[in-house]
């Protein structure tokens, strides 16, 4: 067993444990405003090898219960904390080969609940950056890359609840000042 699969293991089940009450909660609302059979969303994905799995997740994007309810997936080893985006078996990028001896970095890794790509795609960055983001961590995954991605992917949420706690009931202006050059409040 590797370093980044005891990782799994251990913050997986811990992560699990902590947030099975919050989960369950979850998937009991759910239950009670859809109809049966709408509380979670299932999708083929791509694996380790090549290797495909249903990916189950809660349909609901609130308190990020969709990605915290896939974490039985890290813990039985279809998916791992961090690793590339799992992808669908006819995405293009799955890089699955019907060539003998083909092989693409994307089956050589466990795909993950987050991922550098995921961290960074609230830069706004243009579409086809996350997969080079992906092939980047492919190549230069490490433990302490991991726990730094893990450390975004929380904190992140966390600073932008806080920032509107915080900062509640203020006007913001926009990104982009629309007023002429030369144009003032006083005229």
């Amino acid at each position: 067993m590797t370093t980044k699969r005891a990782l799994d293991l251990v913050l997986g089940s811990a992560l699990l444990t902590l947030t099975a009450p919050l989960l369950a909660a979850g998937a009991l609302t759910l239950a009670a405003q859809r109809p049966p059979g709408c509380v979670l969303t299932r999708s083929a994905r791509i694996g380790l090898a090549g290797r495909p799995f249903v990916l189950r997740s809660l349909g609901t994007r609130r308190l990020r219960l969709d990605v915290l309810s896939r974490l039985p997936h890290v813990v039985r080893g279809e998916l791992s904390l961090v690793g590339p985006e799992p992808l669908a078996p006819d995405d293009e990028r799955a890089g699955v080969s019907n060539e003998a001896g083909a092989r693409h970095w994307r089956q050589e890794l466990r795909p993950g609940l987050t991922g550098l790509a995921q961290i960074r795609s609230r830069s706004g960055m243009p579409w086809d950056e996350p997969a080079l983001l992906d092939q980047h961590y492919a190549e230069h995954h490490w433990l302490g890359l991991d726990l730094a991605i893990l450390t975004e992917a929380v904190y992140a949420p966390l600073r932008a609840t806080l920032r509107g706690l915080i900062h509640r009931g203020k006007a913001h202006l926009s990104d982009t000042d629309h007023r002429l050059r030369g144009y003032s409040a006083a005229e």
